[in-house]
């Protein structure tokens, strides 16, 4: 999956796959995560947040089933 790299102290870079909505976060410690059933609106609001991190952290994280890759 491609991704953009990110401004954010926590999160390297993240992509989207519209076709399986999911959202793929490499994070600053190299780690990347998959996260499933993320719609179109919900990615978006991700991408334009002021923190990325927060976002992931209340939105996402524990909203969402996710994998390590």
């Amino acid at each position: 999956m491609n991704r953009t790299y990110v401004t954010s102290t926590n999160i390297i870079s993240a992509g989207y796959d519209s076709s399986s909505q999911t959202l793929e976060v490499e994070f600053s410690n190299g780690q990347v995560y998959q996260y499933y059933n993320i719609s179109q609106g919900v990615y978006d609001a991700f991408m334009t947040a002021p923190s990325k991190g927060k976002f992931l952290a209340y939105q996402i994280k524990n909203a969402y089933p996710y994998s390590r890759v």
